[in-house]
């Protein structure tokens, strides 16, 4: 499979530009390749798997998107760190279940030059380990607390699975906060906050719906108390994991020595809590859910550019037309990010595919007609909507589509959520709707570790996976479990995962 895409990868090679082969709905995975491909969001030639390179598309909006968790984070208190990329083994071995959970992804480092380490270290899977032994010689009183700090790096992880562009792979870019509180009711308090940042960001900004789940108890990240995360529902029926917050029990804290002397000058334990957005993964939904058989459709927020410009060149007017295309350009850069296609080797139709395809919210096109009449021709790449518009109502125009284009996009993305989304009472009928490209809403056992049998049940007879249960809205369970025949405690949500 590798071999192929990396074949199609050179026979596209200088095909930008062109339309995508194949309909989203029908071939997600070539429509994927091509997408990548076509516009110039990755390259997988890189000579080691699961290390893609970004290009410049991408990076600008994934900058964007590291940009607003980052402004969101330190509005809300927390200061920028930067931890060492390297982590020592012996830390991992301080707290059992996070060396048992990591241990087996971990990327080791065991040389410098030619001489071989004493301890292995590890290139940072996460930066528990790392963090957390410093917190423990920074923290001394209550008065330290609480401590919130954040850092955006790069993680690595040894993904055994298919990788796939932002969706899958080793190198993850993204930004993990970690927090230390004297209570736990304060901790709590943080990772429930977690889960505001993400609803105001991954919807709010990047119109990508979500589902906040509780993990089961066999699912929860090594280490931790209770595990929060965001599912999203893509339209090829499988769900991506986005941002998870966490609850970290105080066996972290004991291991690391975290603890300061209280109001009552008694030695306490803090209590810890991390939430991890990754902001490539965050990119692969973002391109994946709203994606369309044209090519990218990028939230106005987002979008490395929001304005592109296609100057109309006809046989001696070429210089008028530019002169005011420019001057059109000059005018519009106050107020938005604009780029200008001045292009002369390629026709009209073609530049119109290209920015389609790289998901420019608006085109604007202008020639001498255009020019004579005082207007321009305004494509907008939500709704596929494209006017004549007055120079004199252009400003108004252009501030009415900044304001709904993200808000289409809202509405568009939430229809598939439920649309997507199945009730099912039997093992047969969850079946059926995950083969179908569901995500199916069902009674369930437990979803504590008695319940773990009947999970595995699922990932074998079903090869789906149980997410866990809604988090913020209590959904009752009716009737018993499909798997066990036990009175159901729980309702839980089932799918495939990318």
């Amino acid at each position: 499979m590798f071999i192929f895409v990396l074949c199609l990868y050179f026979v596209m090679a200088k095909d930008t530009g062109a339309k995508i082969s194949v309909k989203k709905d029908e071939d997600f995975s070539e429509w994927f390749t091509e997408l990548m491909q076509k516009a110039e969001l990755a390259d997988i030639r890189y000579n080691i798997k699961g290390f893609p390179v970004y290009r410049p598309w991408a990076v600008r909006s994934i900058k964007k998107i590291t940009r607003l968790w980052e402004a969101e984070l330190e509005a809300r208190g927390h200061e920028p760190v930067l931890f060492p990329l390297l982590i020592p083994e012996s830390n991992f071995h301080k707290e059992a279940d996070h060396v048992k959970g990591f241990t087996p992804d971990v990327f080791w480092v065991t040389h410098g030059g030619d001489k071989e380490f004493e301890e292995r270290y590890a290139l940072r899977p996460t930066s528990e380990t790392a963090m957390y032994d410093m917190y423990g010689k920074w923290i001394q009183s209550y008065t330290d607390l609480p401590m919130k700090t954040y850092q955006s790096v790069n993680v690595f992880r040894y993904e055994s699975k298919m990788t796939r562009p932002f969706m899958r792979t080793r190198e993850l870019h993204w930004t993990e906060a970690h927090n230390v509180f004297a209570t736990q009711e304060e901790a709590l308090k943080d990772a429930k906050e977690n889960l505001e940042i993400t609803e105001k960001l991954l919807f709010g900004v990047m119109a990508i719906p979500h589902i906040f789940f509780e993990r089961p108890a066999w699912d929860k990240f090594p280490g931790a108390d209770r595990t929060f995360a965001a599912d999203v529902l893509l339209p090829s029926g499988k769900v991506l994991q986005l941002p998870s917050s966490h609850m970290i029990s105080q066996n972290f804290s004991k291991a690391f020595d975290v603890k300061f002397i209280d109001e009552n000058e008694k030695e306490t334990y803090a209590w810890i809590t991390c939430y991890g957005p990754c902001h490539s993964r965050n990119y692969g939904a973002l391109i994946t859910f709203h994606g369309d058989d044209l090519g990218l459709r990028l939230p106005w927020d987002i979008a490395p550019k929001h304005i592109v410009i296609v100057p109309l060149l006809f046989k001696g007017k070429e210089e008028m037309v530019l002169a005011e295309a420019n001057k059109l350009k000059e005018k519009l850069s106050k107020d938005y990010e604009v780029i200008i296609d001045t292009r002369e080797n390629v026709t009209p139709g073609f530049k119109f595919n290209h920015w389609e395809m790289k998901g420019v919210p608006v085109r604007i096109e202008i020639g001498p007609r255009d020019i004579e009449n005082q207007e321009v021709v305004v494509f907008r790449r939500d709704i596929s909507e494209k006017l004549s518009v007055k120079l004199v109502d252009l400003d108004k125009h252009l501030q009415g589509i900044k304001e709904t284009f993200t808000e289409n996009m809202k509405t568009q993305a939430v229809e598939v959520i439920k649309e997507k989304t199945k009730d099912a009472d039997t093992a047969e009928d969850i079946k059926k709707f995950i083969e179908e490209g569901n995500m199916v809403r069902t009674n369930f056992c437990s979803v504590e570790m008695d319940g773990e049998a009947c999970a595995e049940i699922v990932e074998k007879d079903i090869g789906a996976e149980v997410r866990g249960v809604m988090f913020g809205k209590e959904e009752k369970a009716k009737g018993k479990c499909p798997f066990c025949g036990k009175e159901a405690k729980c309702v839980v949500y089932i799918a495939k995962s990318h």
